[in-house]
C-alpha cells in the first residue's frame, strides 16, 4: 500500500492532483480544500490510501493522517465507497466530522453530496463508538490562508462546480459568503472554512 507521497506538484485540476516523485507523476484523488493548498511546482506532502477495484487503483491523498484514517473508516459502513467518503471530507474538516459522528448529527451529515437522511442513520449507527479512536487534529482549510483575493473566489466556484453544483449556484454561494468582508476567513481567504459555509448555503437552499 501507498501510505504517502512526498514531491513536487506537477499539475492541479477539480478533483486531483500530479505529484511527482521520483520521476513519476501519480495522480492523487483528493478534495478541494487540500488542493487550493497545492501549488503547481511546489513541493507537497498527502498522506495516502490506495483504493483497489477490479478495474481500477486509484490513489486518494491528505493533508494529513486523521483525514486518510476517516475515509478508511467510513468505508466501512455498507453502501458507503470512496466518493461518498471523499464528500464527507469536502465539507467536514477530521474533528467535524467526528463531532457529527459522535454526536449523532444526521442533520449535518446529509449536508454532503450523496448522503441522505437513512445513509447518516447509518453512518451514526455504525460509526458513532468508533470515532474516538481516530486522532484529532485540525483541519485542512486552515492551511489555505495563502490563497487570496480572486484567487479564492475561483477555486471555491470551481470546487463546487467539481462536488456537482451548476456554475449559477455556485457563484450565488460564492457571493454570499464573499459579502462578509471583515470575516477573517474571507480576509485570509481560507477555501477549505468557505467551501463548508458555501456548502451549507447550498444545503439550505436546496
Amino acid at each position: 500500500m501507498i501510505a504517502s507521497v512526498r514531491g513536487t506538484v506537477a499539475s492541479i485540476a477539480l478533483d486531483h492532483a500530479v505529484i511527482e516523485v521520483g520521476g513519476v507523476g501519480l495522480a492523487v484523488r483528493t478534495t478541494p480544500g487540500t488542493l487550493a493548498t497545492l501549488r503547481r511546482g511546489e513541493p507537497a506532502y498527502l498522506s495516502t490510501t490506495l483504493v483497489v477495484r477490479e478495474d481500477s487503483l486509484t490513489l486518494f491523498g491528505f493533508a494529513d493522517d486523521a483525514a486518510k484514517d476517516l475515509f478508511v473508516l467510513v468505508q466501512s459502513v455498507s453502501g458507503v465507497g470512496p466518493k461518498i467518503a471523499l464528500a464527507l471530507l469536502a465539507v467536514f474538516s477530521p474533528d467535524d466530522l467526528r463531532r457529527a459522528l459522535g454526536s449523532g448529527d444526521t442533520a449535518a451529515l446529509t449536508k454532503a453530496p450523496g448522503i441522505g437522511k437513512r445513509g447518516a442513520e447509518r453512518l451514526v449507527l455504525e460509526l458513532r463508538d468508533k470515532v474516538g479512536a481516530i486522532g484529532s487534529v485540525e483541519g485542512v482549510g486552515a492551511q489555505s490562508g495563502a490563497a487570496g483575493g480572486i484567487l479564492w473566489r475561483d477555486k471555491l466556484t470551481d470546487a463546487l462546480v467539481g462536488l456537482g453544483f451548476t456554475a449559477k449556484q455556485a457563484g450565488d454561494a460564492v457571493d454570499s459568503v464573499a459579502a462578509e468582508t471583515d470575516d477573517p476567513a474571507v480576509l485570509s481567504g481560507d477555501v477549505g472554512v468557505l467551501l463548508r459555509r458555501s456548502l451549507a448555503l447550498l444545503g439550505r437552499n436546496r
